[in-house]
């Protein structure tokens, strides 16, 4: 539950952020007429999210045992790899996130009432659809249905709390440093979903060296004990890992964990143009 919680919160928090800073803007530019189509957007992200779920979980149930392996693992991957993306981007745009918003509102403003709708839609959308993804692929490897929704649910709720005590004003905490801690925790889950997703695809057949375990823990660690299940759904420890899965935990794990924490770049300036020299005194000419 804490995972899906984690992955709720990041996703909905970067979401409610977005249409805080929509709604502030335009209410403090005088155009809070134009809020209807802000509301609208988000509105129809929301249902498209939900719809996309229910898309995966009928889709999944409707075909064979192997399908639905080589189903739930490729879109395990596809589900890690949005994730990823949205971690890097958001540790690099955290601080201009309000200043990017605000160009895009006026631009929106500008061309019409669709296009302040599409703003609201695409931010809040994208968002949902990596938690529907990312949310569908928790239950399939944790065969629990309850627990993941539950846990991505108290996250979306905590994430529209903040959400409007930062409208508010209420509550001021370092953006970049959130995302950088929460960044880090969600590689960590990403890694377990993908691990998850090889075994998957060994199931499926479509990989090899399903019956190559790298080590059993089933015996310290149960599989139904309360750890076993804090284990897996957390991080997605499963008490039998194959070798491939091992190997695909580490070959994410390693190279994400370096890359995101590494120092950016510092922004080196221009230097000034060199002053043009002072011409030589002709002949004849004093000094």
């Amino acid at each position: 539950m804490f995972a899906n919680y984690l992955i709720g919160l990041r996703e909905g928090l970067e979401a409610a952020l977005v249409v805080s800073i929509l709604v502030a803007y335009l209410v403090k530019s005088g155009r809070a007429d134009r809020l209807r189509p802000v509301w609208a957007g988000v509105l129809a992200a929301v249902g498209v999210s939900l719809a996309f779920g229910a898309l995966l979980t009928f889709t999944s149930q409707s075909l064979s045992f192997e399908a639905q392996e080589a189903f739930g693992g490729i879109l395990s991957i596809i589900a890690v790899a949005f994730v990823t993306w949205m971690i890097f981007w958001m540790r690099r745009t955290a601080r201009g996130l309000s200043k990017e918003l605000r160009q895009r509102v006026d631009t929106a403003l500008a061309i019409g009432a669709g296009a302040l709708a599409l703003t609201a839609f695409l931010a809040v959308g994208r968002e949902g659809l990596e938690t529907s993804l990312f949310i569908w692929s928790a239950v399939q490897s944790t065969g629990q249905g309850v627990q993941p929704v539950v846990g991505a649910t108290l996250g979306l709720l905590t994430a529209v709390v903040l959400g409007y005590l930062f409208y508010k004003g209420a509550v001021r905490i370092n953006l970049s440093k959130f995302f950088t801690w929460t960044g880090a925790a969600l590689i960590i889950v990403a890694a377990g979903v993908l691990a998850y997703g090889v075994h998957d695809l060994q199931e499926a057949g479509v990989l090899p060296g399903l019956n190559s375990l790298a080590f059993d823990i089933s015996g310290a660690v149960p599989p139904d004990s309360w750890h076993g299940t804090l284990l897996r759904g957390t991080v997605n420890l499963t008490a039998e890992t194959t070798w491939l899965q091992a190997l695909a935990w580490l070959a994410y794990v390693i190279p994400v964990t370096v890359l995101f924490f590494r120092p950016a770049r510092p922004v080196v300036p221009a230097a000034p143009a060199a002053a043009p020299a002072a011409s030589a005194p002709r002949l004849g000419q004093n000094a």
